[in-house]
């Protein structure tokens, strides 16, 4: 009798344990591959499945900065943990509710997916409709306005050494040295309300393009922060990352710490300042 009783428990207990796993993964995409895609790309139901059913409405640059390969660190770091229970057992995807305000009026909603490979790197990325895709589109910086009479004035350009600013591999505001936070009060106290100010993050080679784009971005943003607390206003400030698309030097050192010296004047934050006549 016991061991029957054992063994019932045994089966109710499995089976409790497979319906919690199907309840909770009943809309995994199908025939996901090693290398990160979907045979069948499936979107959970928002009022059915999802945690935070407000979603968020994101940071564009953020979203731009993602890319195939970045691991979920780091796309927890640029979009914050995903917006549906997506199961229990290293899910292979992750799910996000999105919306964005239209020119005209009014607010868009969207349904974002990333697939990840057997690595746990994101490598195909998916929208819900699929036109929602389109509000990633580069754009324009704008340019200053002036007066049409006036001459072109050119920007008072500040070039801040990563190195100096961040504690190593540091991109928050906790992470800036003592001496990184001296140089940008110095630099806020320059500035005036009417000034515009663009902030750009760059990075050395060392790592991935994605890595590199979303680190770049980071820094760019907490510099931003760190002017805004400064009393800079925030309306004023363009931020972008460029990652390690714009070198400063080149090197071919084959020792690493030689390698890190040499690259250090990639790794940098350059900040424009435009004034306004």
């Amino acid at each position: 009798m016991t061991t029957q009783f054992h063994r019932f428990s045994a089966i109710a207990a499995g089976a409790a344990a497979l319906l919690m796993l199907q309840g909770c993964s009943s809309y995994v995409s199908r025939g996901i591959t090693d290398d990160g895609k979907a045979t069948e790309v499936v979107f959970p139901n928002i009022d059915n499945d999802a945690w935070l059913k407000e979603g968020t409405f994101p940071n564009l640059d953020n979203l731009r900065a993602v890319a195939p390969g970045v691991t979920k660190d780091q796309l927890y770091d640029l979009l914050g943990r995903p917006h549906f229970r997506e199961g229990i057992a290293s899910p292979r995807e992750w799910d996000y509710i999105f919306h964005f305000r239209k020119a005209g009026g009014g607010v868009t909603t969207c349904q974002y997916k990333a697939i990840f490979d057997k690595d746990y790197k994101a490598q195909t990325f998916h929208w819900l409709p699929a036109g929602c895709g389109d509000v990633l589109a580069a754009r324009a910086v704008p340019a200053v306005e002036r007066p049409a009479a006036a001459s072109p004035v050119a920007p008072r350009r500040t070039t801040l050494g990563a190195d100096g600013l961040f504690r190593f591999d540091g991109r928050s505001l906790a992470d800036l040295l003592p001496e990184g936070r001296r140089k940008l009060d110095a630099l806020a106290g320059d500035i005036k309300a009417t000034d515009t100010v663009k902030v750009t993050g760059h990075t050395d080679r060392l790592g991935s393009q994605a890595y590199n784009n979303a680190l770049s971005l980071a820094r760019a943003n907490t510099v931003r922060d760190y002017l805004v607390q400064a009393g800079v206003p925030a309306q004023k400030i363009q931020v972008q990352g460029r990652g390690e698309s714009e070198p400063k030097v080149q090197c071919a050192q084959t020792g690493r710490a030689d390698l890190i010296d040499c690259l250090a004047p990639n790794r940098r934050v350059e900040i424009e300042v435009f004034a306004e006549r």
